[in-house]
């Protein structure tokens, strides 16, 4: 079972791409801020799960 399809046509445009792995990375640093550790780290790691689909492992298969 996959979490995110990356071939889905919503993140064809790298900016949106970006933004859905900025997301959680940017609440993670606002948790650790609060002192949420624990949080923080959680989404630290669903950002970085989404930086390996979205962005290291993106292929464009001819679209854009």
């Amino acid at each position: 079972m996959r979490l995110i399809d990356p071939s889905h046509p919503f993140f064809r445009p790298a900016w949106r791409r970006y933004l859905v792995v900025a997301a959680p990375l940017i609440w993670a640093g606002v948790e650790w801020s609060l002192g949420n550790i624990l949080w923080g780290s959680i989404f630290a790691a669903i950002s970085a799960y989404l930086a390996w689909h979205l962005v290291v492992n993106w292929r464009q298969d001819g679209n854009d």
